[in-house]
């Protein structure tokens, strides 16, 4: 097994990467490029083109998805939870902050699915950071994960909520609204605006994901060892101000 996992290890951190880049990209692809093409088609164009494109966009979308999050809890295990070492501590102490840590994660999910259907607004942007904020303290001050770990595991959850997000709300949403278009009727609003807001979702915490799993080698660990939790809320923050600008800036990209 130790002579399988260094090659186990390689195969899955390439497919993640792969998968990740294949999922972002389209990603971003929905949100800055087909959210400002698809409203100026003519209903007939509409009813042409998009049930061409969108579904093998999502097709490759949702997949990705599914890659970039399989293999990445693959990963957490291999590098990190089969690992007994990574935070000093006794085997049974590591074995409950792994499991404690995965708990975290489906829990964070879960809070943030209900709540995002039964509130809105700034109310609950700002309810979500506050639980934001609550987590990672949970995984570095409760559960002892040193700063490394904890941004790879704060990583970990949003990559969960931003898969959930694809396969349990944006993909149903999109397959009824493209059946609509192609038969010439108009989309559901309430669909419209739970995949719009779901993807919208995903693009903001994109950014801070891409960040934590970079930061996980040497030398951004040593960046956020000190001050850990004012950092991740600093990578928040700028994170928050890069997407809002791109989205600005995608609104104003002439075509020809």
């Amino acid at each position: 097994m130790d002579e399988l996992s260094p090659w186990m290890e390689l195969i899955f951190r390439w497919t993640h990467v792969v998968a990740g880049v294949l999922w972002i990209g389209l990603l971003y692809f929905f949100n800055w490029v087909n959210t400002q093409v698809a409203p100026k088609l003519s209903a007939e164009a509409k009813k042409e083109v998009l049930p061409l494109v969108i579904p093998r966009t999502l097709y490759f979308f949702r997949w990705g998805a599914a890659f970039t999050w399989i293999t990445g809890i693959l990963l957490l295990g291999l590098v990190y939870h089969m690992n007994p070492g990574q935070w000093g501590q006794g085997e049974n102490e590591v074995a409950n902050a792994n499991w404690y840590g995965l708990g975290m994660m489906f829990v964070s999910l879960l809070i943030y699915d209900i709540m995002w259907k039964k509130m809105s607004g700034n109310a609950a942007v700002g309810l979500s950071l506050v639980l934001v904020g609550v987590l990672c303290y949970t995984f570095s001050e409760c559960l002892n994960y040193p700063a490394h770990t904890m941004m790879i595991h704060l990583g970990a959850t949003f990559g969960t909520m931003m898969a959930f997000n694809v396969w349990f709300r944006i993909w149903p949403a999109q397959r009824k609204i493209i059946t609509a278009i192609a038969a010439g009727e108009a989309p559901d609003g309430v669909l419209a605006g739970l995949a719009g807001l779901r993807s919208k979702h995903n693009t903001y915490m994109s950014a801070a994901l891409l960040l934590f799993m970079i930061g996980v080698a040497d030398e951004g660990a040593k960046l956020m060892t000190h001050d850990t939790l004012p950092t991740v809320g600093a990578v928040f923050i700028l994170s928050f101000v890069i997407i809002k600008a791109l989205y600005a800036k995608a609104a104003k990209v002439p075509g020809f």
